[in-house]
């Protein structure tokens, strides 16, 4: 009897919280409590003010919701990778029977990044969101889309009897278009893009839905490098380029943990008195097999693997050890300088670890110049990294602008970012003393740096004619390989005394051409 009674309430609850659920419900709550006020007076009327938010609440009426439930709703009711594989070998298992095959896409953001850098991941949620809503209203009915790791989607086009690369290179550019109209974010138009990739079902390596999907994502990692907006077919080409890729992203990751790519110096000297004003710190790779590999060949694959961060490390740590050793020695080195890719710019932390860095040596921050490129500082919007040249800046570090004159920097972006030195750039050094016009060019740069308080150094000098026009110039520090070439910190030690030897020989003006 009792059970018999549990279940009928039990029942009870259920059928209310039904009814309670339903959107008709909270049109009856101020009929409700008015009645309850007319019958019963202001103690029936708290009774319900207090109880019907209870009792919505427990019914599940109301239920808590994401900032984005619209957005998150989208993105969950797409497939994910196992299902999409799933598809995929189901259409392939069946395709001798049928004579039915399908096509995988692979879509990749093009600057996505840059979406979280400058709005956040709310943001980055909101824009796959729509993209998702977009990709789905552009194909058809059969079609699967699947969201990949990384904010990509996967699309298996429904099995057809006939697909040629022209019909699937045709989709690709709907669903390109598609994306292409701008979205509305906090009163800001977002315009995205997206790099596309593909494999054709008979040309996967393999015949499974895994291989076909991996073979489009190959194709898809092509087209983001070549893009933004590209389309690429899948090709074993790329399945051997990105084989070679992932081997050299190992073994330079090895290299960088083994110590072979560590810095050479090379010196930076007055014009004025000839004395050492600091060293550049410049990566080399010591290759067990290959021997010294020149940057020119391996900073590109560092930059394309991702691991820029990690080589300014290791440049950071040889090149604070080489200042610490010069002091120990005795040797007057005021300062190294290091350069700072655009990656290593964007970490958050960089002035937090850059000062742990310095207190582990000893070192005050005045005797570390971070080298900037010119086009990063002429380029960029980004918060983060205007934010952490100015915490570096106020922690002490010089900041130096490299190849000025490149990067077309204006004048107010040298002072917003306060540069301490403008490096100039070897293409205005180059047959100095011999080319009128390029004197003008390089006078009128000293003349600027001189009118907004900043230093100067000429890069690139080669021959002791540059060096003596630059010093006639005004130009306050030189280096190039007309005064030395890089060089192992073991050798700086008695370059820096044949140096000291020869001080009074090098050649220098006393006072500033007019």
């Amino acid at each position: 009897m009792v059970s018999r009674v549990f279940a009928a309430i039990c029942a009870g609850f259920i059928r209310v919280g039904a009814l309670l659920r339903r959107p008709e419900a909270f049109v009856f709550l101020p009929a409700i409590t008015l009645a309850a006020f007319w019958l019963g007076g202001e103690r029936d009327l708290i009774l319900i003010a207090l109880g019907a938010p209870l009792l919505f609440a427990i019914s599940g009426a109301v239920r808590p919701t994401d900032a984005q439930p619209d957005q998150l709703q989208v993105l969950d009711g797409l497939s994910l990778r196992a299902q999409i594989v799933g598809t995929l070998d189901a259409t392939l298992r069946e395709s001798h029977l049928s004579g039915r095959t399908t096509t995988c896409l692979v879509l990749q953001f093009d600057m996505a990044e840059r979406i979280v850098e400058l709005h956040g991941r709310a943001a980055q949620t909101e824009v796959l969101a729509r993209s998702a809503e977009r990709i789905c209203a552009s194909l058809r009915a059969g079609d699967v889309v699947a969201r990949l790791e990384g904010g990509g989607f996967a699309v298996a086009l429904a099995p057809v009897r006939r697909l040629d690369i022209e019909t699937v290179v045709q989709v690709a550019a709907r669903l390109q278009s598609a994306l292409s109209a701008p979205i509305s974010l906090n009163a800001t138009r977002l315009y995205v893009t997206c790099s596309i990739g593909f494999c054709m079902g008979n040309r996967a390596p393999e015949p499974n839905g895994a291989s076909l999907l991996n073979a489009a994502q190959i194709a898809a990692d092509d087209a983001l490098r070549h893009g933004p907006g590209a389309i690429r077919s899948f090709s074993e080409d790329m399945a051997a380029t990105r084989a070679d890729r992932d081997a050299l992203r190992d073994e330079l990751e090895h290299a960088l943990d083994e110590g072979q790519i560590r810095p050479h110096f090379q010196p930076q000297i007055s014009t004025h008195t000839g004395a050492i004003s600091g060293f550049e710190a410049l990566a080399r790779w010591y290759h067990p097999d290959k021997g010294l590999i020149p940057p020119a060949e391996f900073l590109p694959m560092i930059e394309d693997a991702g691991l820029s961060e990690r080589l300014g490390e290791v440049i950071l740590y040889h090149a604070l050890s080489a200042l610490a050793r010069w002091d120990r020695a005795g040797l007057n080195v005021p300062t190294v300088a290091v350069n700072f890719s655009a990656q290593e710019l964007r970490n958050p932390r960089l002035a937090e670890k850059l000062k742990w860095e310095l207190d582990r040596f000893d070192l005050a921050p005045k005797r570390l110049s971070v080298e900037v490129l010119e086009n990063v500082v002429a380029q960029t919007d980004n918060d983060i990294i205007v934010a952490n040249i100015a915490a570096l800046a106020a922690l002490g570090c010089g900041i130096d602008l490299d190849d000025f004159g490149t990067g077309h920097a204006s004048i107010t972006s040298i002072r917003r970012f306060a540069v301490r030195r403008i490096k100039i750039d070897r293409s205005f050094v180059a047959k100095l003393d011999e080319d009128r016009e390029q004197q003008k060019m390089v006078a009128a740069i000293l003349s600027m740096a001189e009118r907004l308080g900043l230093e100067t150094l000429a890069e690139g000098v080669e021959t002791p004619g540059e060096h003596a026009m630059l010093s006639q110039l005004g130009c306050g520090d030189v280096q190039g390989f007309g005064i030395a070439r890089p060089m192992p910190v073991d050798e700086t030690l008695e370059w820096i005394a044949r140096h000291r030897a020869k001080v009074g020989a090098i050649p220098r003006i006393g006072s500033r051409a007019r």
